[in-house]
């Protein structure tokens, strides 16, 4: 974004078997996945199938009780500082939405002219240009929530993982976003994204990793996972049904 030296990439991201329990109970089960640089890929299933888990494991948050994460890509030993994550109630600062961006760009260093040039590129490509000097708590939901993917964005992330960003958000509100992490995309973000909602997922989704009861039945491009799902998991769930 900011024209600087290219970096190598930290992707491919490789889950090895992961298991994750917590409270005595196995929560996700043998996961095993790559992600590529490129495609948008949307981690999909109902309510409970261990999508945001998933995430935090990706994104460093947790660490598995077994199995690996592993980044392969030449740049794996900066992966901390390669990838950010959005939440689906991000913390606003108590402060400007265009100091709240500034912050992170502080705490990494960046020089003043550099910060101000990307907090105005960033604000102005998510549509919060004219909100730069309000309070971000006096922010609508909708508009928190594209600061919160703008204060990321902001940072050069090579992976951006968002966790049910729209959740919360009204329809008009929810384009908006999705219009905003497409800029994300375009930009080189590799965007990795979980929903339960299948009408954003066929929206947003290049790949489809679909979970159900902590496991991973399957890892599909986007077209082939809603014409021809290969699972009766996946089967019902696109047809709206709960399986036992």
């Amino acid at each position: 974004m900011s024209g600087a030296e290219p970096v190598d990439s930290v992707l491919p991201l490789v889950l090895e078997e992961v298991v994750f329990e917590a409270g005595g109970r196995r929560l996700l089960h043998d996961v095993a996945f790559r992600l590529e640089a490129g495609p948008v890929s949307v981690i999909l299933g109902p309510n409970g199938s261990g999508k945001s888990l998933t995430l935090r494991l990706c994104e460093g948050l947790l660490t598995p009780t077994a199995g690996r994460v592993r980044w392969l890509g030449p740049g794996a030993h900066h992966a901390a500082h390669a990838r950010a994550m959005v939440f689906q109630r991000p913390v606003m600062l108590r402060r400007s939405a265009a100091a709240n961006v500034d912050y992170g760009l502080r705490l990494r260093g960046v020089a003043r002219d550099e910060r101000r040039a990307r907090i105005e590129r960033v604000l102005s490509a998510v549509g919060l240009a004219e909100l730069a000097g309000r309070p971000a708590r006096l922010l609508s939901v909708g508009q928190k929530q594209r600061l919160a993917l703008a204060r990321t964005w902001a940072l050069e992330p090579q992976v951006l993982f968002l966790d049910e960003p729209a959740a919360a958000l009204d329809p008009r509100a929810c384009r908006d976003l999705e219009d905003a992490v497409r800029r994300v995309r375009d930009d080189g973000t590799k965007i990795v994204m979980t929903t339960h909602d299948l009408a954003q997922a066929r929206r947003m989704a290049d790949e489809v990793l679909f979970l159900d009861g902590g496991r991973l039945m399957e890892q599909t491009p986007a077209p082939e996972f809603f014409e021809r799902p290969r699972t009766n998991e996946a089967r019902a769930f696109l047809q709206g049904e709960i399986l036992p």
